[in-house]
């Protein structure tokens, strides 16, 4: 409750901080006075340009990156807790990939131009599309097998990957060419309240599914007979479990692109310093990314003003030297678990 508490704070004081900062440098009393004017006078004056920052273009952008977070850091603890491997993340059932082949389409086509949204709504359907090509693959028999699935995700995401290349290389237009690279980097700019409600109702109704299956999923990383013994319905709860994290990622990719290491690293520093217990591994990893995506955003537009460094590039500058130097000091520990 205490690590809970402690990371929901972290979060909110993140976003506040995140509100005052950028080309435009807004007060941090200012801020507060807009986020407070609908309810009451306003105490502190502001002006019309720091408004505007405030509510349409800085709250929801980071109302988007908290979605994101919390969305990969639940489906990586998931994932991870499927395999019984805290290598796992989110992408090793082709979400990314695929999600990553749909907006690269929507943008090929010109799709991306007609309508705003089209470019996440062909990202959401490549994704949801890739894992449950791979998880046909695993059932393919009558028989799930874990080890099949992990193949498959593999294989899935290299071939996925090879049509995003061929897709890049055929493009004769420049234009075209930067957009993908920069959706592939991953970023959050431009988002606008639609993208808000596009993913958070998917987010948050694939987290309320994993949290409630939380203990079932403890038991699962004790064996599947042994998670039958105890009364968990393996042929149901894992396929839920994994469609709701293949959910949460495939809204997170929609909106935000490829956005490296969050769902790898957060759930796995979690799991050292609280343990595998998902009852509370998940509802934190949910926060625990929520801030990271946070952080990471609020420096991706800040660090090379007026311009934006990708946050995809960023988290995973920071992520991967971080989780090796995790690992080598955590060896024994990260291989027992």
């Amino acid at each position: 409750m205490v690590g809970s508490s402690f990371l929901v704070s972290l979060a909110l004081a993140t976003a506040l901080a995140s509100l005052c900062v950028g080309p435009v440098a807004i007060p941090s009393s200012h801020v507060a006075a807009i986020l407070l004017s609908s309810f009451g006078p306003d105490v502190v004056a502001f002006g019309r340009t720091e408004q505007l920052v405030v509510e349409q273009i800085r709250l929801p952008r980071i109302l988007v990156g908290a979605s994101v977070g919390m969305a990969l850091g639940l489906a990586g603890a998931t994932m991870q807790g499927l395999f019984r491997n805290p290598m796992a993340d989110p992408g090793i059932i082709g979400v990314s990939a695929g999600g990553a082949v749909g907006a690269v389409v929507a943008i090929a086509t010109g799709m991306s131009g007609l309508f705003f949204l089209a470019l996440p709504l062909f990202a959401f359907i490549g994704a949801i599309a890739a894992s449950f090509l791979v998880y046909g693959i695993a059932v393919a028999g009558g028989r799930f097998s874990m080890a099949t699935l992990l193949l498959a995700g593999v294989a899935v995401n290299a071939f996925l990957g090879a049509v995003v290349s061929a897709v890049v290389i055929s493009l004769s237009e420049n234009n075209a060419v930067r957009e993908i690279l920069f959706w592939l980097a991953g970023g959050l700019d431009s988002r606008s309240w639609e993208h808000l409600q596009i993913a958070s109702p998917l987010i948050l109704g694939a987290g309320v599914v994993i949290v409630l299956m939380a203990r079932d999923l403890n038991l699962l990383m004790l064996g599947d007979d042994e998670a039958r013994s105890l009364g968990v319905r393996v042929a149901v709860t894992r396929p839920i479990l994994l469609a709701a994290a293949a959910l949460a990622t495939g809204a997170a990719v929609a909106v935000s692109g490829i956005i490296a290491f969050v769902g790898l690293v957060t759930p796995h520093i979690l799991r050292l310093m609280l343990g595998p217990d998902h009852r509370v591994l998940i509802p934190m990893s949910a926060a625990g990314g929520a801030v990271f995506v946070i952080i990471a955003d609020t420096v991706a537009r800040t660090i090379v003003q007026p311009a934006e460094f990708p946050v995809g590039v960023l988290t995973a500058f920071v992520g991967a030297p971080f989780f090796i130097l995790l690992l080598v000091k955590n060896k024994r520990q990260v291989y027992s678990l």
